[in-house]
């Protein structure tokens, strides 16, 4: 960091050793620190700044101001800072305790110190071997630190680069595994592109850079990029396109620039062939769309895969469709409403069909009748599902393996993307595809140029709940397309007399208020009202805690799962996590990364696709085992460990509490929710039944009738821009 001559003169100097980080925000590098032996002191002083990357044990030079807290008292408020190795016996303790060489936790630090002293750094960079001579340290061990050392010997100039530019070091490891020591040209060349794709550094973290690096606001690399991350923050919300004119205000806002340089960058983009404009019919009329590159192939690869599906003949053969009705009902002795069996009829005949339908109106039952039938006339059959809870459902309800989409495409770790693919298709006859309404528009694409001409497509789900996490809306914009055969199933079968859930599923479906019984009441639809947001959050943790668990037999952290619609706020998801954490895992190993609390037996959620780990977007597993030393932690996703660096835990998030949204495709014997008028943004019609739906034995929600009738009354499903059902129209006849 540099200072102005005038500001130097009016600052105060103070150099130690850092004895304890109080508080560190990993995202803006905010920290507080304890300095101990600071200019000839006693007293230890506490610094406050933005220091990102500080660790215990260092020393550092810091220039500032001694300011007064109402709360915290007398405090150096850092303006500057260099940072250099320690060298006291303290210090160099300390560093190695807190992390700073992987391998080396609080009891080798000891070990290595009390027998190296001063020397203990100098040993590890020219001597390393002597550590040999240290009780527990073989060759393995020895292998993994000096790795890790070399490493950071590496990484050193990189980091203090990027810290004076108030970059952090979980950040700066991230970016230097990328570039290694090409780092700062890359950086100084094009912050923008060089921090694109590196997950948990976003545009605003480079035109942070950008601007330390004096690049102006009305640069071309500056705008362009800024319009593209525009567009990327859109995909995350959904969209896979958007319209011209709110792109421009967004990015407006956003890049504090004007038009003129708006449409200039968006021209150099469309002539990069970076994004694509093309105009789209909708209720306002014709208007102009902005899609990035990777979005618009996406989206026009599906329609022309569909097309190649339906235009093509069908490898499995025609039977006499009347004679196989009446072999499966007679088979799993049922008799098929009249919508089911328009689909068993359609499953003969259409070489891609939709099937939907809400809780209890026999989608399961249509599937296996499918399959029976199939059975018999190919061994190639194929079973999916976008997650892995949903998959182990299908195949609990047809007997048949069933695998996730992701597993039955084969993810290709050497080369990226799926072995499975247009040169290397799925080898099956008929692929039926359950809970289509998450498949996502990334994975559709993928999914369908992996499927043989002559297979048969048959995609179930529910066309009211909510859409995909990913971008794209695919079930609804197949079916409004009007191109592919649908069925919709309609009447009610499972569980009608005995369960209010699916009876108030439908009821909300439809725009009606939903019975709401009691806690005293014998139900497993039970509303507890409660106005005060404070007040909900405490009864919810003694439900959570004691009484379900006691009333119902429940296990406290597998069976029950709370649901948010917001994640700010006294009810929404991170309040909750923290208060939940506390109530049901309070103590336990645990390590502080990014601002939240990792413990042993935490349940946790992954927040990104990861393939080379295999797990994926809104996977629920338990923190297993946290190791300091190594900074590994064991994560059990449905009985799979799998391995993070601690570097890596902004990956996962606490899952005591989740969003809706992510935990669609997910069921659980219990499903607690908050509803309540501060979040009224979000009170929606599908929210609201996708949340109950999630519930296979009971459903408690707390709050009050004004935010249920608000839900239920509001049917406008969030826009999703897509130029799918355009395009399907276009290419299917």
């Amino acid at each position: 960091m540099t200072d102005t001559p005038r500001l130097m003169d009016q600052l105060e100097q103070i150099s130690g050793i850092v004895d304890k980080i109080v508080f560190s925000n990993e995202e803006n590098g905010f920290t507080v620190a304890v300095l101990a032996g600071a200019s000839n002191r006693t007293d230890p002083i506490h610094i406050v700044g933005t220091i990102p990357g500080l660790q215990a044990g260092e020393a550092i030079t810091c220039r500032g101001n001694y300011k007064h807290h109402s709360s915290h008292g007398r405090q150096f408020e850092v303006s500057s800072f260099e940072v250099s190795f320690p060298k006291d016996l303290v210090g160099i303790r300390r560093y190695l305790e807190s992390g700073g060489i992987r391998g080396i936790g609080p009891v080798y630090a000891k070990k290595i110190v009390d027998h190296f002293g001063k020397e203990t750094l100098d040993v590890i960079d020219h001597r390393p071997t002597r550590l040999l001579e240290i009780e527990g340290i073989g060759k393995k061990k020895l292998h993994k630190i000096m790795d890790h050392w070399n490493e950071q010997k590496k990484v050193r100039d990189v980091l203090v680069f990027l810290r004076g530019h108030g970059v952090g070091n979980a950040v700066a490891k991230k970016i230097y595994k990328k570039y290694g020591e090409n780092t700062k040209e890359e950086l100084q060349k094009n912050p923008y592109g060089a921090l694109q794709g590196i997950f948990g550094i976003g545009f605003k973290t480079a035109d942070k850079l950008a601007a330390e690096l004096n690049i102006p606001k009305t640069a071309p690399i500056r705008v362009e990029s800024g319009l593209e991350y525009v567009l990327r923050e859109l995909s995350d919300q959904g969209h896979t396109c958007y319209p011209e004119e709110k792109l421009f205000t967004l990015a407006e806002t956003l890049l504090e620039v004007d038009l003129a340089s708006l449409s200039k960058a968006i021209t150099m983009l469309e002539l990069n062939d970076r994004i694509v404009r093309r105009e789209l019919i909708t209720k306002e009329g014709p208007l102009l769309h902005v899609w990035l590159k990777s979005s618009f192939l996406c989206e026009t690869t599906i329609a022309a895969e569909l097309n190649r599906l339906v235009s093509s003949p069908c490898a499995i053969r025609e039977i006499k469709q009347e004679k196989a009705m009446e072999w499966v009902e007679e088979k799993h002795k049922l008799r098929l409403a009249t919508e089911q069996q328009k689909a068993l009829l359609q499953s003969f005949t259409e070489k891609v069909q939709i099937i939907t339908g809400g809780p209890g109106t026999g989608k399961s039952t249509i599937t296996k009748a499918i399959l029976s039938i199939h059975e018999k006339l190919t061994e190639r059959i194929c079973l999916a599902a976008p997650t892995g809870k949903a998959a182990k459902r299908m195949s609990e309800i047809t007997r048949k393996w069933a695998k996730t989409i992701h597993a039955l495409l084969e993810v290709d770790f050497q080369e990226g993307g799926f072995k499975r693919n247009k040169n290397h298709p799925l080898e099956c006859d008929l692929l039926i595809v359950d809970e289509a309404s998450m498949i996502d528009t990334h994975l559709m694409f993928h999914l369908l140029r992996a499927i043989p001409s002559t297979a048969r497509l048959i995609f179930i789900g529910d066309i009211d709940q909510l859409p995909s996490v990913g971008s794209g809306n695919i079930l609804r914009d197949m079916i409004e397309s009007g191109r592919i055969p649908v069925t919709r199933l309609n009447h009610i079968f499972r569980q009608g007399k005995d369960s209010q859930i699916v009876l108030n599923a439908h009821k909300i479906n439809k725009g009606e208020f939903p019975y709401l019984a009691e806690p005293k009441e014998e139900s497993d639809f039970l509303f507890l009202e409660i106005e005060e947001p404070g007040e909900i959050v405490n009864r919810m943790i003694h439900l959570v805690s004691e009484e379900i668990p006691n009333r119902y037999s429940f296990d406290r952290l597998g069976d029950i799962q709370v649901l948010s619609p917001m994640k700010k706020g006294t009810i929404g998801i991170e309040n909750l996590n923290v208060a939940l954490q506390q109530a049901l895992n309070p103590k336990g190993k645990e390590v502080t990364r990014f601002g939240r609390i990792y413990r042993e037996q935490d349940k946790v959620m992954q927040i990104r696709n990861n393939y080379q780990k295999m797990v994926f977007n809104g996977d629920v597993g338990r923190i297993e085992r946290i190791d300091l030393d190594e900074e590994l932690v064991e994560i059990n996703f449905d009985g799979k460990v799998i391995e993070y660096e601690i570097s890596e835990l902004d990956e996962v998030v606490l899952a005591y509490a989740v969003s809706v949204h992510k935990y669609q495709g997910s069921e659980c014997p219990c499903i607690v929710m908050p509803i309540h008028t501060s979040h009224f943004k979000l009170l929606q019609k599908n929210l609201l039944y996708t949340a109950i739906t999630r519930s296979k034995k009971l459903v408690v929600l707390l709050g009050t009738k004004k935010a249920i009738a608000l839900a239920v009354k509001n049917d406008e499903v969030e826009t999703r821009y897509t130029g799918l059902a355009t395009f399907i129209t276009e290419k299917l006849p």
